[in-house]
């Protein structure tokens, strides 16, 4: 895992119906509204400080930077203040205690993780319903009946230790597996004897973005760490100098060999895996969460051989996929934005003597694996899953047939294997498990959940609508079926829009939840995402990135305008790179949305940089080192874009432990927001305890923060929740 990896009927408005949502807006602000007790809100003190910082010649003050001091008092009875005002709010929330009980109702069913092959055993996690993390099984085939090697849930008493990693030895005898702590990134790994469930004494501290990659020989693995940071800062202190190392079985870390490390490169990352005959370590290193990288290997099977670079330009992305003796199989995505499989020689490995295996097509290649000496690759074909079968010569052999509209992920394996596993989901589909026989082309169900609703009562409808500046986006759209296009339907309009990431139909208990309650579900493909390739995540970069706000913007007008909902019933939400996007959209547009929920959000966009690993960010967004970018950041920043204003009901969310983009991003944009609220609306903040940017938070505490939200919205849009009733 990488620093990247740790990090899915076109209609013009007319100028007449975009004036008719801003006055409608522009009233409902002036006007007091049936939640006059939000006016009564009395928010804790915020004290202004007299922090003025200079920006290549601009003053910007920045009144509550002592809110990004997470240890100090001041911040601690901040954080305790405000939440006291936020769950008081919600408490009174009538709709709450059934929302929360049909969602216990919801999660309540089995899910199945993709399994994989590795020294003879099979391995998959599994979650019975309720239980706050998934469990890991190990078996002798897939149809014998498992048996537990890890179960997370007896790491903690509260389920806040999660599995954050995990890799089994070519021998099938040892599993090195990560742990995270409250949600935190800071990973610990150990090393567990699989015949006995028992650990080994190995512990291996200060692992941050990394996995681990077993040497053919089963005595040791490669991962990559950080130096020791300080215990007292560790949770906001910038995290530079990723170093490769490799671990032998029963040693303690101390001993461990530096494999690579560039002290003259503090923002590279490093990630290493060793090919599946033990021939080579491929040596992926990164700058950052940009997509392109280098490339480098060593011979594994030459004592003392060194570090090769093999691709040194940093000119686009390569991925490893497998290797014919010199003969490397990669997908990349230079000179072809949307990707095409290549083979490399590592005695020619020049780039006018690179083979091209499979040309890059109209859809968009997100993954490429070789299995049973076929190449089985997936596609995006308007964000929505394809795979396809080739021969290693690039003949296509077949196109793998799905069971619908959809995501799909898995097709791992080895060269001699002659079965894969792959997942599908949808939006109204539970994750359902499958066995994909090569030969003959076959899939067969082999886990399906049973989840207590009825999908034939929803349907999906993908719509595309123009931009701004008329470029053609598309948008996801799900509701009940027999749903009237009147302008009444509360509408949570969902974003992200970075980094080169996909929005995908995938399954969400929570949204599933939204939509049964006659909610509507949108979710439009912005730019700066990965569904059209480089070019479509270029364009929402950087000095472009306001492409991305202008997406989102005309995506709420297309919703308002062909009547599915209207400005009083519309929600916008997002979460990390999608709760900047909030933050930009009700800022820019306040007038034009009901409710906004930003979510462990980027909102200071001059200083996200100095924290954890946010300068890796600067890829995406650009720096305020840079005049030009800084000029660019400050026009869009959420939390230098506060003004005296009408803002929507506004429920931010973070957590103490977050780690990737620090709590105080969203503290000093609360405090900011409550000060600069001029309507009746609240602005909320909600701070989870023991709890980090998302990655591995029990199911107990998803359940609580999905039923916040929607109570917070069945609230604030005026909701009555049709809620089924819960067993």
């Amino acid at each position: 895992m990488s620093i990247r990896e740790a990090i899915i009927a076109t209609t013009v408005l007319t100028a007449a119906s975009l004036l008719a949502a801003g006055n409608a807006s522009a009233q409902s602000c002036r006007a007091a509204g049936p939640n006059t007790a939000a006016s009564a809100l009395t928010y804790p003190v915020s004290q202004k400080g007299t922090q003025i910082d200079d920006y290549h010649g601009t003053s910007v003050p920045d009144p509550y930077r002592w809110l990004e001091d997470g240890n100090s008092p001041e911040t601690a009875a901040w954080v305790t203040a405000q939440n006291k005002v936020t769950q008081e709010y919600l408490g009174r929330i009538a709709s709450r205690a059934a929302i929360k009980a049909r969602l216990t109702t919801l999660w309540n069913y089995e899910r199945f993780s993709t399994p994989f092959k590795e020294g003879g055993r099979y391995f998959y996690s599994r979650n019975d319903g309720l239980q706050n993390q998934a469990v890991f099984y190990t078996m002798a085939s897939p149809d014998e009946p498992p048996r537990v090697l890890l179960d997370p849930n007896t790491l903690s008493t509260d389920g806040t230790v999660a599995l954050a990693g995990l890799a089994v030895s070519p021998d099938g005898k040892h599993l090195a597996y990560g742990t995270a702590a409250s949600g935190s990134d800071w990973n610990e790994w150990r090393v567990r004897d699989i015949e006995t469930g028992v650990d080994l004494p190995d512990q291996l501290k200060w692992v941050k973005f990394s996995g681990a990659s077993w040497t053919r020989d089963g005595k040791g693995f490669f991962y990559s760490r950080y130096d020791a940071p300080n215990e007292a800062t560790k949770l906001a202190d910038a995290n530079y100098f990723q170093k490769l190392y490799f671990h032998a079985v029963g040693t303690p870390q101390s001993a461990d060999t530096l494999v690579y490390d560039r002290p003259d490169h503090k923002d590279w990352g490093f990630g290493g895996t060793v090919t599946d005959d033990g021939q080579y370590l491929i040596i992926t290193i990164t700058q950052g969460t940009a997509r392109k990288n280098r490339l480098y290997y060593k011979d594994l099977r030459q004592p003392g051989s060194k570090v090769v670079p093999l691709l040194d330009d940093f000119d686009a992305a390569y991925s490893f996929i497998d290797h014919q003796g010199p003969l490397l199989y990669l997908r990349t995505d230079r000179g072809t934005p949307r990707g095409r499989i290549i083979a490399i020689d590592l005695r020619k490995p020049q780039p006018d003597q690179w083979k091209t295996i499979v040309a890059e097509s109209a859809d968009t290649l997100q993954a490429v694996s070789l299995v049973d000496g076929k190449l089985l690759a997936s596609y995006l074909h308007d964000a929505k899953s394809a795979v396809k079968v080739y021969a290693l010569d690039g003949k296509l052999i077949r196109d793998v047939t799905l069971p619908g509209i959809g995501s799909v992920g898995g097709f791992a394996g080895k060269r001699a294997d002659r079965e894969t596993f792959y997942s599908f989901t949808g939006f109204t589909t539970p994750t359902t498990i499958y066995r994909y026989d090569i030969a003959s082309g076959k899939s067969s169900v082999y886990r399906q959940p049973r989840a207590a609703f009825d999908p034939a009562a929803f349907v999906t409808e993908q719509i595309f609508y123009k931009s701004k500046d008329g470029t053609t986006v598309p948008m996801f759209i799900v509701h009940k079926k027999g749903m009237q296009l009147d302008g009444s339907n509360p509408t949570y309009l969902y974003g992200y829009g970075g980094f080169d990431i996909s929005l995908t139909p995938s399954y969400s208990v929570a949204n599933l939840q939204w939509i049964e309650m006659g909610g509507v579900l949108a979710i439009p493909n912005l730019r700066g995402g990965g569904e059209y390739g480089e070019s479509w995540h270029q364009a929402g970069t950087k000095l472009q990135k306001q492409n991305v706000f202008d997406d989102f913007i005309a995506a709420a007008e297309w919703l308002i305008a062909n009547r599915y909902t209207s400005t009083p019933k519309l929600a916008i939400g997002g979460g990390s790179n999608g709760g900047l996007l909030v933050g930009a959209a009700m800022t820019q547009r306040p007038e034009l949305f009901g409710a906004a929920l930003p979510a462990v959000g980027v909102m200071d966009m001059l200083r996200f940089h100095k924290f954890t690993i946010g300068w890796a960010w600067t890829s995406d967004y650009g720096s305020s080192d840079d005049a030009a970018q800084f000029k660019a950041l400050y026009a869009y920043s959420p939390l230098h874009n506060l003004k005296p204003a009408c803002y929507p009901a506004t429920m931010v969310t973070t957590a103490d432990h977050d780690d990737r983009v620090v709590p105080a991003h969203s503290f000093k944009f609360a405090a900011t927001a409550q000060a600069a609220q001029r309507g009746t609306a609240p602005m909320l903040i909600r701070i989870e305890t023991k709890a980090g940017h998302g990655a591995g938070k029990p199911t107990s505490k998803q359940i609580e923060e999905a039923a916040d939200r929607w109570g917070f919205l069945t609230r604030e849009l005026q909701m009555t929740p049709a809620i089924t009733a819960s067993n």
